[in-house]
């Protein structure tokens, strides 16, 4: 398929036929799969996805590559390619087993955190397996304690578990990118590990923490807008948690900004409700 990309919409497509082979394999379709493939391009990994599974869904944004699309696979059985934005369209919307949805795309490296995110919105996939630029991949996979760790490893370790699959260099795309590119993969916890308002509670505190992550936690709480914890409300979170606020932001770990989250919002709600 002969097309010229367009830079407006992020296109690099990956021409090295063994890391679309290598990445395929990484996401092992099997025939009872039902799988979504974000921007398929010209078909470099849905070549040999299709046919491997029960289900391939192919969104695709830009409209002369969706065409080529549906005339290349049409009477492939199981393909459906649907012409949209994947930021307007929840896996929800495009499959009745989200659960068990496997997705995998190399995606716009300038959408790729709201993306992200937007397929970490519940019900969440069974798996996701993206190609990122690789700052951000490690970004995401960030130990504390680095510059390189902040609200995005939070953000998305705090409901997945994440793991490096590849390394993939610029010369394996075509137009060649500025940057090399990883793989990731993100799986979901199971079960879902927070309703809806304690998720909305961790992620108010995660932006508000490392918008100010070289000051002390135990400031940020205390001058916060909404917030505004006391002395005695600091010692008490610290006494519940086991951890010393005065440590900056970037020094703890997702599982420790759940558990923060979870006992803020719990003494927050006791002094609503004394105050009544």
């Amino acid at each position: 398929m002969h097309h010229r990309p367009k830079k407006f919409l992020g296109q690099n497509f990956l021409v090295d036929g063994n890391l679309q082979r290598k990445i395929v394999e990484a996401l092992d379709p099997q025939i009872g799969d039902e799988v979504l493939e974000i921007g398929p391009g010209k078909g470099e990994l849905t070549q040999h996805l299709a046919g491997k599974c029960h289900s391939l869904i192919l969104v695709e944004l830009d409209r002369d590559l969706a065409a080529g699309m549906k005339e290349r696979f049409r009477g492939t059985l199981g393909v459906r390619v649907i012409n949209g934005d994947i930021l307007e369209l929840h896996p929800e919307a495009l499959t009745s087993r989200v659960a068990d949805l496997k997705v995998v795309g190399n995606i716009p490296y300038n959408i790729t955190t709201p993306i992200l995110f937007h397929l970490l919105t519940p019900p969440r996939p069974k798996e996701i397996l993206l190609m990122v630029q690789k700052e951000v991949g490690e970004r995401i996979l960030a130990p504390p304690g680095t510059s390189a760790f902040g609200a995005l490893s939070v953000g998305v370790r705090s409901v997945a578990g994440v793991e490096r699959v590849l390394k993939v260099p610029a010369s394996a795309f075509r137009p060649v990118p500025a940057v090399d590119s990883v793989v990731i993969r993100v799986r979901p916890h199971r079960p879902e590990p927070f309703t809806r308002e304690e998720e909305d509670s961790l992620r108010s505190l995660t932006r508000m923490a490392f918008q100010q992550r070289r000051k002390q936690f135990q400031a940020i709480l205390r001058n916060r807008p909404g917030v505004r914890l006391s002395h005695e409300e600091v010692q008490a979170l610290e006494s519940t948690t086991g951890f010393d606020l005065r440590q900056r932001p970037e020094t703890f770990s997702p599982d420790d900004f759940v558990l923060l989250s979870r006992a803020l919002r719990a003494l927050v709600k006791a002094r609503t409700g004394s105050q009544r």
